[in-house]
């Protein structure tokens, strides 16, 4: 384990890397994510080797499936990643966004303008592609990041982070604004540097997530798990909820935006659920029902109250009929993780009763919760998705790593012309 000392370096290092990079233009910070893309591209054989590496140790460790699942990094997915990569350049720059900008009185400016945070700290489950996008957030945001993934993804990090750092050498980027850590001891070190680093954004469990928050004075930007859910109204298209519903839990099973449960509105439950079950058999779920529905798909196993509450990032899917659209959003606020929840119906008014009630960062009518992304959502990548209630919320990009200051302008003004009797008045006129 590094000393104290190390530590302090490593951090200062990063944050004068991020100084170098906060003031630098959009043109260059877009060319450096060109050059770590084309490092990239040509570092992929090294980079797969390494996870399939990294695959092979996790299968003897007996990894769990849904971890193995996003652990897998083949070339179609690290293509892609690259892709996204290269589209976070083509967003507009977050830095030097006048957000407000106001006369205070003759010759006395004030603009609120956009600036990087500095240096992010992200720990993260085994998902090595997040490495891809979280640095080029980073980079086109000006902040420096240091990354800790999931000790399975240990080897693929370190290739990643490699050949990013050698796309960055060639740019006016500071490569040391990408750094990697590997340990659990390292991990416990970065959470005491409150000096040096400004924010936290722990990915994983919600315990894991308190304890970050609990072993540290860094802020914390908590994305816990995804415990999301389908709900199918009484005035649901029947065909288009079985479609949704197959896409919410089988197209990416274990996605935190997958879908765990599926509420059913009594009404349509002896509908609905004899057309969606053999699809879902097709695709190997398993469902688990409460006892209303055991007595329509009798061969269901019974689902207990851990179910409601349980992410499975897998092919089960929790099942259970409802009495009426209250009941599903009482169902919904109680077990849910604030993630992203769906109603299916073509009753415009119980749609907006479910957006407007529904305590969730992502709220959809008539489509699969997994739309819930960064890349879908237009942001080009994320660095996880925030189910807290303050902002940023849902799939966090750009926008949730820059911060503002305030900048005034005078020409010799003080406050005392503005105070006491003869006080002047501020004509407080926007540009």
């Amino acid at each position: 384990m590094m000393t104290e000392v190390s530590w302090i370096e490593i951090a200062k290092t990063t944050r004068q890397a991020a100084q170098q990079s906060a003031v630098l233009s959009t043109q260059a910070k877009n060319q450096a994510i060109e050059a770590v893309a084309q490092v990239l591209e040509k570092a992929t054989p090294k980079i797969i080797a390494a996870n399939q590496l990294d695959c092979r140790i996790a299968e003897t460790d007996g990894i769990a499936k849904p971890l193995y699942n996003r652990l897998k990094m083949d070339e179609a997915k690290l293509k892609n990643a690259i892709a996204g990569l290269r589209n976070v350049a083509t967003l507009r720059d977050p830095i030097g966004v006048v957000q407000i900008h106001r006369e205070l009185d003759t010759g006395l400016i004030l603009k609120r303008i956009t600036c990087s945070l500095g240096v992010i700290g992200v720990v993260f489950e085994a998902r090595p592609d997040a490495v891809i996008q979280i640095s080029a957030l980073a980079i086109k945001s000006g902040n420096g990041v240091i990354l800790k993934g999931g000790k399975e993804a240990t080897n693929s990090c370190l290739e990643l982070v490699t050949a990013i750092r050698q796309g960055l050498s060639t740019t006016s980027v500071n490569p040391d604004g990408v750094q990697l850590l590997t340990t659990r001891e390292e991990t416990l070190e970065l959470l005491k540097l409150d000096e040096y680093v400004d924010l936290i954004i722990p990915r994983g469990s919600n315990s894991f997530v308190k304890f970050v928050q609990e072993n540290t004075q860094i802020p914390v930007l908590g994305h816990a798990e995804g415990i999301c859910h389908v709900y199918v109204d009484k005035f649901a298209d029947i065909q288009k909820a079985v479609k949704i519903t197959i896409d919410a839990k089988t197209q990416y099973p274990a996605a935190c935006n997958a879908a765990e449960t599926l509420l059913v509105h009594a009404d349509v439950a002896a509908k609905f659920l004899p057309e969606v079950f053999p699809e879902m058999e097709k695709r190997q779920v398993e469902l688990r029902g409460d006892r209303a529905t055991q007595q329509i798909l009798s061969s269901v196993k019974e689902a207990i109250d851990v179910d409601w509450a349980t992410e499975y990032s897998d092919l089960v899917l929790s099942v259970k009929i409802v009495d009426s659209l209250d009941s599903a959003i009482a169902h919904i606020n109680n077990y849910g993780s604030g993630h992203t929840d769906a109603i299916i119906t073509e009753d415009g008014k119980a749609a907006e009763i479910f957006f407007a009630q529904i305590a969730s960062a992502g709220v959809f009518h008539n489509c699969s919760t997994r739309f819930s992304d960064g890349f879908r959502y237009g942001f080009g990548a994320e660095v996880g998705i925030s189910t807290q209630k303050m902002a940023p919320r849902g799939p966090v990009g750009l926008e949730g790593l820059v911060t503002y200051k305030y900048q005034i302008l005078g020409d010799g003004h003080i406050a005392a012309t503005y105070t006491g009797e003869n006080a002047k008045p501020f004509t407080h006129q926007d540009f």
